[in-house]
């Protein structure tokens, strides 16, 4: 299997409906959730973060397409690797995105290290974004809590995107928009099913909630139950809570 379809877009840009999308159109499909089930990849990304020599098709062995990061930081790296992939831009608005990863996965960032002690693979996750997301040498240089600057970032990640990825391999998708470009974009029959929505954001928060309270997440889960909880996020029918 090789990779396909390289997803350049951040997260909280219903990078988990298009996951769970083009896994429905046939294509396995890497996202966050799936490096949560394999903790071994943080180190790999961290590495290839820091400029080391890393082999990412390692990772890509079982997956025809990626989404989301840590995967999406890495677009122009993949594209090297893959030449004949196309890529997907998942965009919105950006005061919504900036909200939406404020209230989720950038809350689990400024908790306690102290209240993480029992909770080791949302710790993993934590470090990680830390390292190569949040953090002074990461994508968002430390100055997320600035929504000016981080929505700048946002904007000029895009605009990046869309100047340096021939107009022919690029899809700038909203998951708004439904199977239709997506389809046509990927050569695809439409399906016959509604478009995944996935509630993953109140999924979040209430990991955090339980984490803050002391509470045991999924009475102590294992790694793969975490992701697989991220990963199974209540689905909505028409509606997205991305």
């Amino acid at each position: 299997m090789t990779l396909e379809i390289i997803g350049a877009g951040f997260g909280r840009t219903g990078t988990k409906s298009l996951q769970l999308a083009l896994q429905q159109l046939g294509f396995p499909c890497y996202h966050m959730t799936e490096a949560i089930q394999h903790p071994a990849d943080f180190s790999v990304w961290a590495d290839a973060h820091d400029g080391r020599q890393v082999d990412l098709t390692q990772i890509f062995e079982n997956y025809a397409a990626t989404v989301d990061w840590p995967a999406c930081d890495f677009w122009k790296e993949l594209m090297e690797i893959y030449p004949d992939a196309k890529v997907i831009l998942s965009v919105r608005d950006a005061d919504k995105w900036y909200e939406s990863v404020r209230e989720s996965i950038y809350r689990l960032n400024t908790l306690p290290r102290s209240q993480m002690q029992n909770y080791p693979e949302i710790m993993k996750v934590n470090e990680y974004c830390q390292h190569s997301v949040w953090g002074l040498g990461g994508t968002f240089k430390d100055q997320f809590e600035n929504p000016e600057i981080a929505k700048q970032i946002f904007r000029d990640h895009l605009e990046e995107v869309k100047r340096s990825v021939p107009s022919e391999k690029l899809l700038v998708f909203e998951v708004t928009q439904g199977w239709e470009p997506l389809c046509k974009f990927l050569e695809c029959p439409v399906p016959n099913e509604p478009f995944p929505r996935t509630n993953e954001r109140a999924l979040i928060q209430g990991i955090i909630q339980d984490i803050m309270t002391g509470r045991p997440i999924e009475k102590q889960p294992n790694l793969p139950d975490i992701g697989q909880k991220i990963g199974d996020a209540g689905k909505v029918d028409g509606v997205s809570a991305y």
